[in-house]
Parts: structure tokens; C-alpha cells; sequence
């Protein structure tokens, strides 16, 4: 068992392409391509969790060992295959930086699993998990959670708002004939979500919405 384990972990970068190599390569980057979703799913922070995000960080990480295994193995190979996926071009825009420090640890996955770096692949990912989700729960340990709170309310409001809500910013204001929409920023804790019934209550108001605030809003 010590010698297969090994052999497996043995790096021979020029090493031929044998259908155990690229069983092994693929089984290695697609079980630690599961460990890169989970933690993207363990640590998203976000309004909506996007699926397809998720499915292309597994998907991403095999391709690109399917691209550098012939790469590793042929050097006459790899220089016309640089040469052709100098062309490609990504334009896919991406809002939040940890998406793109995901994306380029799924590439960083398939790189080092496609070119025969199964330890470096091992435990880099490894420790990529456990610092991104100690780093998650310390930034986590705080009970308010941020909101935006979108009030709609006409001429016959004149309650100070500052005196009802905790302390909040002010993210823009907004006149129509019909009255007036401001959205607030602030931050509370899950039992203060009630204060929504109680603007309700306030004279004046139409309609009061709480929601759970990513920090995109510009």
C-alpha cells in the first residue's frame, strides 16, 4: 500500500499518458474539486446562491487537467497547444473578488493534478479549505448581519426615523408622485427583523421591506 501511494505521488512530469494515469489524475481532481465546492458553498456569504458558479469551479478544475495532461507529456505537443489557447479570450465578469480567488484555485487544481503534482494538489487544497473557512467563521462571529431596508411612505409621515431604527446610512432617496422610497443600510440581529411590522404601525408609512443586504449595492 506505502509503494502504490508512493508510486501515485511520484511526479515524472514527462511520464506517458497511461489510462491509469488519467483515471487517477481525473479521481484526484474531481474529488478535490467537491472539496473547492463545498467550501465555496460553506463560505458564500451572498443573497443568492448561484448554482452554475459552483458547477463551473468543479468543471474548470477537470478541464484544465484534461488540457495540461497532453501538455506534460509531450513537449513537441505543448508548444502548439499554447500557441492555440493563446487565442481564447474569457469575458465572463465576476462581482465578487472571492469568486475570482475560487476560479483560480479550480485552474490552480487542474494545473497541478493535470501535470502529475498530486501532493502539491493534495495539500495545497487542503490548506486553501482551512484557511478560507477559518477566515469565514472568524469574519462570521458577529450576530448583526447587514440589511437594506427599502421604505415607501408619503406626506403624512413625520416621524423621525432615527428614533425608530438603529444607527444606519442612508444608500438614496427617492421622490414620485405618489410619495417618497428611501434605502437605508444597517445592521441587526435575526430577532430585530420584527421592526418591519412596527414602521407598518407608523402613520404615513405604505410599505416597509427588509432584505439581506451582500454589500454590491452601490
Amino acid at each position: 500500500m506505502r509503494e502504490l501511494l508512493a508510486k501515485l505521488l511520484d511526479v515524472n512530469v514527462n511520464q506517458p499518458l497511461t489510462l491509469p494515469r488519467i483515471l487517477i489524475t481525473f479521481a484526484i481532481t474531481l474529488l478535490l474539486g467537491l472539496l473547492i465546492l463545498f467550501v465555496y458553498r460553506f463560505t458564500f456569504r451572498g443573497v443568492l446562491f448561484n448554482r452554475s458558479f459552483g458547477t463551473a469551479l468543479l468543471l474548470v478544475s477537470m478541464v484544465t487537467a484534461l488540457v495540461i495532461m497532453p501538455i506534460s507529456s509531450n513537449i513537441v505537443l505543448s508548444l502548439g497547444m499554447v500557441g492555440a489557447l493563446s487565442i481564447v479570450r474569457f469575458r465572463t465578469a465576476l462581482k465578487d473578488p472571492l469568486d475570482i480567488v475560487y476560479m483560480f484555485w479550480a485552474i490552480a487544481l487542474g494545473l497541478t493534478a493535470g501535470a502529475g503534482f498530486f501532493e502539491l494538489a493534495i495539500v495545497g487544497c487542503l490548506i486553501l479549505a482551512a484557511v478560507l473557512m477559518v477566515a469565514t467563521a472568524l469574519q462570521s462571529g458577529s450576530r448583526m448581519k447587514p440589511f437594506l431596508l427599502v421604505i415607501r411612505y408619503d406626506s403624512r409621515f413625520k416621524t423621525d426615523l432615527r428614533q425608530v431604527l438603529p444607527a444606519y446610512t442612508l444608500k438614496s432617496k427617492t421622490a414620485t408622485a405618489a410619495g417618497f422610497e428611501a434605502v437605508l443600510e444597517l445592521s441587526l440581529r435575526n430577532q430585530d427583523v420584527r421592526l418591519v411590522e412596527q414602521l407598518q404601525q407608523i402613520d404615513g408609512v405604505q410599505s416597509a421591506s427588509l432584505v439581506r443586504f451582500s454589500g454590491d449595492f452601490q
